[in-house]
């Protein structure tokens, strides 16, 4: 299946956040906090959209709407959902 998002929306492949602390411990399941980081794996067709596919990017807490395709998890923004472009030092 291939979604396609329409407009100001952004498609984004969930990353999931590291489950050990520095130290060691192990976080469950039960305490991680709901990710906030992803990769844009789709634009929609809005000329205002500033990132593009490929980009790591940071998002509201607990904005989108959640999909999974395949087995896999992705969110469904409106790009004023997202809040920064990540970039690896």
């Amino acid at each position: 299946m291939r979604i396609e998002p329409l407009g100001s929306r952004v498609l984004v492949k969930i990353v999931e956040q590291e489950v050990r602390t520095p130290t060691g411990l192990i976080i469950p399941d039960t305490a991680k906090e709901k990710p906030q980081m992803g990769e844009v794996i789709a634009v929609g067709d809005d000329e205002e959209i500033k990132v593009k596919v490929g980009d790591k990017v940071l998002f509201a807490k607990y904005s989108g709407t959640e999909v999974t395709v395949d087995g896999e998890d992705y969110l469904i923004l409106e790009d004023s959902d997202i809040l920064a472009r990540v970039h690896d030092q």
